[in-house]
């Protein structure tokens, strides 16, 4: 076998991952997105000096969750733990200052768990309540990203165990687009739930962050590519993956999306061709997800066919997810232009090729080393 067929790109619907549920634990820390993320790496905008604030109010929480490490648990339980809500736009640097909380706290000796709402309640489904609840009362801080009430029952159970959590002296901290007081709102009977939702309000100390999306100032997304051209890009990369897109939505149907994780181990670069508007909800909420596992790992995305043109409908946007939406949106277009940028190198290195041929001994030329 030669060097480029090693390498020929896999696919990820051949992938079924197992997932044990330690790992889910284990892995609730920041993601490699945000592995050096810290408070000095956060350069606030000076047009928005709301930015600096939070910046502030989350050392001085940093500060206060190792302050209370060294009390008793009975103390700490009389005691209100910090409980700090990050709300602002899409791109503002909320998750970033998650992480450097997390990572804060963690390099002061203390345990800190984070990861998103979806995946703390995909642990709950894992583990079951109760020994949920005791594994992450292990920690000091628990972080939830993405905080976004989907349903009924979802908005019941993060209550109960933000509550118990609280109870056992854990300190919080959330980020979203929505504010307490907001959540669920448009996707379900919001009044319903008014007291769970109230409850889940009064913990937090919310910091509005505003700002511009740094995603969308930093990159251009550009046009999306051709079938030909992503196949072409991802010849004789090591790590990459080749997918039709329909066939990998239907595929992701078939896998927990607390596995999507899993699903991308050891993948580098993702192409899909025949990209195209996603009709259905459920359809659509598990490529977010997927979108999701992507921008964490860093992982750079090939978008044939229509790109993200239209691939959420108009209703889809202007619905109860549409901050879902817009988030993936704004995280797939960063990772397609870096995709894209990646398949223009590719076809400049083979224009620009000697049109000689190669000695038949020499072995052919790594790409994209």
């Amino acid at each position: 076998m030669t060097d480029l067929q090693s390498t020929r790109p896999t696919a990820l619907t051949s992938r079924v991952p197992a997932v044990d549920p330690a790992r889910l634990v284990a892995e609730l820390v920041p993601p490699p997105h945000f592995a050096t993320a810290s408070f000095e790496s956060y350069v606030p905008d000076p047009v928005h000096p709301s930015q600096a604030a939070a910046v502030q109010r989350l050392r001085d929480a940093a500060q206060a969750v190792g302050r209370g490490a060294g009390s008793s648990w009975l103390r700490r339980r009389r005691t209100q733990p910090e409980a700090v809500y990050l709300d602002g736009g899409f791109g503002v640097g909320k998750t970033h200052l998650l992480a450097a909380l997390a990572h804060a706290v963690t390099a002061a000796g203390h345990r800190a768990a984070f990861g998103t709402f979806v995946e703390y309640t995909n642990l709950v489904g894992a583990l079951g309540f109760r020994q949920t609840v005791d594994a992450l009362a292990a920690h000091r801080l628990v972080c939830i990203d993405e905080f976004e009430l989907d349903d009924p029952g979802d908005t019941v159970l993060m209550s109960r165990l933000l509550r118990e959590l609280a109870d056992h002296g854990v300190a919080l901290a959330a980020t979203s687009n929505t504010l307490p007081g907001s959540l669920g709102e448009g996707r379900f009977a919001a009044d319903d739930f008014l007291r769970e939702i109230q409850a889940l309000a009064a913990r937090f100390d919310v910091l509005r962050i505003d700002g511009d999306d740094y995603r969308h100032r930093s990159v251009e997304h550009g046009e999306a590519l051709d079938d030909d051209a992503v196949r072409a890009a991802l010849a004789g990369r090591a790590g990459a993956t080749l997918d039709d897109f329909g066939a990998l939505l239907d595929h992701l149907a078939t896998v927990h999306p607390s596995k999507y994780g899993a699903l991308l181990d050891g993948v580098t670069l993702v192409g899909l061709t025949g990209v195209h508007g996603v009709r259905k909800q459920d359809v659509a909420l598990r490529l977010v997800v997927l979108v999701n596992r992507l921008y964490d790992r860093d992982v750079p995305v090939l978008l044939g066919g229509g790109g993200t043109d239209g691939l959420f409908s108009e209703e889809m946007r202007r619905g109860g997810y549409r901050k879902k939406y817009y988030r993936a949106l704004s995280r797939l277009g960063a990772l397609a232009s870096e995709g894209a940028a990646l398949a223009a190198a590719t076809a400049a290195s083979t224009t620009d090729a000697p049109t000689t041929s190669a000695p038949t001994t020499s072995a052919p030329p790594a790409v994209g080393a």
